[in-house]
């Protein structure tokens, strides 16, 4: 017999139309490609939203079309997003920080229809309009700039589109199951690959990341997602703040420390979102012009591990939570976030403090498990100290990448996630590091993760990476990579005097290496294949010598 309740596909639409009903008055803030700053609303949001899927309709774009953004966090993005989810499209976020040659392939195996662009990326588009046959529009998100219309005399701008359009429209009802976005991997180790979401998966992730036990949202915050909307969708948080009324401030591409603690200030943000090399920054520049964050409840950290120092600086010097997430673009990206079980609160702050610095356990709709190699089906304990591979199913996990036909999972339905990690009984989850990120020195493994931690707890180390060196006789070695503060008279000697009593001796570094800066990805992720190119046979020019 079947349940006798009402059927409602979860569409994306339905966030937005619930924020139009009743969070319409819900401030948006938008910092623009000219720092000026635009204060909207919910309310303008939806309604320019049905402006622009009709301007979009008017070019003649069909449903399971993909149409490609590239832009900053701001509200004509949001409202674009919106829009072509909105009506059956696929919204295909890019990012700009990739080289022409990658957005070129990118956008030919997606078939893009359309680019959306911000003006700021103009050159990226000149580089590629003449090698990406499938597009047949270009919008600029902003309005009409004859210097733009020069150079692409074809080009349409989206506040002359909605002005064309009165926004009478009802958000077409579908399949929740058809796809609703389109993001592509980063391509670290070959060709970008593409995660196509739908919206069933979207809008189960956003119920996932607004749970006390993840982000906690709701519509008594101000959020300021520093993570970019081309960085899996800022991690769904622009959909979630949607369904519950979140307010944001997005911050547009000025994401120096100032700029953010300026915003931070002045909009009375309650949670950010973003990368470690982010707070870096953002705690620089408050400590700099005196600002004590007070509005700042909580932050996000993910990308990357959250050195313990910079979760401890942010405690006792902001008093803010900084809370631990984990995930990937085939995840949505949220697989697990930190947040602590009632029963923690019994241990002291110490305790509680180094269970904060596991990425976290997995919310209602995922399932983690470990298992001896990768595409391994044989498990290893979950008993917080045994590491495996590990490996994630759920709903709002990929099964198969955008256009291929094979599987990415394991015969029984898991994906590896290409990470080392143990996992407790509680299910929490630690990152011992990337498997191609590991160290193995004479049969044993040492992670570059927990060496970077004890770097960037040092005061005088802004930076730290560490990479496998090839050896003589160990056939691996850690070397540290590191970049120092300002000023700083900081030498090897010291660092590695810091190691001591921290970590086993075997396991320090045989080098440390001070550098200007560290290779990131556009998403602010440490280029270590780039550092191994490098610095892989420091140890034996070093023996020559």
């Amino acid at each position: 017999m079947l349940g006798q309740m009402m059927f409602q596909p979860l569409l994306i639409s339905s966030m937005i139309e619930h924020a139009e009903r009743y969070h319409a008055d819900t401030a948006i803030i938008s910092k623009n490609t000219d720092t000026s700053i635009t204060q909207t609303t919910w309310g303008e949001v939806a309604h320019n939203a049905k402006r622009f899927a009709q301007a979009l309709s008017a070019l003649g774009l069909t449903q399971g079309q993909r149409v490609a953004t590239i832009a900053w966090n701001n509200h004509r993005h949001l409202e674009a997003w919106y829009a072509i989810s909105g009506t059956g499209l696929v919204c295909h976020t890019i990012n700009p920080r990739l080289f022409p040659e990658q957005v070129e392939f990118i956008v030919n195996d997606a078939e893009d229809q359309v680019i959306i662009f911000d003006k700021t990326f103009l050159p990226l588009i000149k580089a590629v309009e003449d090698k990406i046959p499938t597009v047949r529009h270009l919008i600029c998100l902003d309005a009409v700039d004859a210097n733009i219309q020069a150079q692409l005399p074809h080009v349409h701008f989206y506040d002359q589109l909605i002005e064309a359009q009165n926004g009478a429209l009802e958000w077409p009802h579908f399949d929740e199951n058809l796809a609703s976005s389109l993001c592509y991997t980063s391509g670290t180790t070959g060709y970008p690959k593409g995660v196509l979401y739908s919206h069933r998966s979207t809008v189960l992730h956003s119920y996932a990341i607004a749970l006390p036990d993840s982000m906690n949202l709701s519509a008594r915050d101000v959020m300021m997602p520093v993570v970019p909307m081309f960085h899996v969708n800022a991690w769904g948080t622009p959909y979630a703040a949607a369904a519950v009324g979140t307010s944001l401030v997005l911050p547009g591409p000025q994401l120096d420390g100032k700029s953010l603690v300026e915003l931070i200030d002045q909009f009375k943000v309650t949670l950010a979102l973003g990368v470690p090399t982010i707070w870096q920054g953002l705690m620089a520049a408050a400590t700099e012009m005196g600002s004590q964050l007070e509005s700042l409840q909580r932050n996000i950290v993910g990308g990357s591990a959250c050195p313990p120092s910079m979760m401890q600086i942010f405690k006792e010097r902001f008093n803010c939570e900084t809370i631990h997430a984990w995930g990937m673009t085939e995840t949505s990206p949220l697989g697990t976030a930190n947040q602590l079980k009632a029963k923690h609160h019994q241990l002291s702050e110490e305790e509680r403090a180094k269970i904060r610095l596991a990425q976290g356990r997995p919310p209602f709709g995922v399932s983690l498990r470990l298992t001896e190699a990768e595409q391994s089906t044989q498990s290893v304990a979950h008993d917080g100290n045994s590491i495996g591979h590990l490996q994630i199913k759920g709903h709002w996990i990929i099964e198969r990448y955008f256009a291929k036909t094979e599987s990415a999972t394991t015969a029984d339905g898991w994906l590896d996630t290409g990470d080392i990690a143990t996992l407790d009984q509680d299910g929490f989850m630690r990152i011992s590091d990337r498997s191609k990120d590991l160290i193995k020195s004479g049969g044993e493994w040492i992670s570059s993760v927990e060496l970077e931690n004890i770097a960037m707890g040092h005061p005088e180390i802004s930076t730290a990476a560490a990479i496998a060196a090839i050896h003589p006789k160990w056939d691996e070695r850690p070397v540290l990579i590191a970049v120092k503060v300002a000023d700083s008279s900081l030498t090897e000697a010291d660092v590695l005097d810091y190691y001591q009593d921290k970590i086993a001796k075997w396991q320090i570094p045989d080098r440390v290496i001070f550098v200007q800066s560290i290779p990131l990805s556009g998403t602010g992720k440490m280029l270590k294949r780039e550092l191994r190119n490098m610095y892989e046979n420091v140890l034996i020019q070093q023996k020559k010598d």
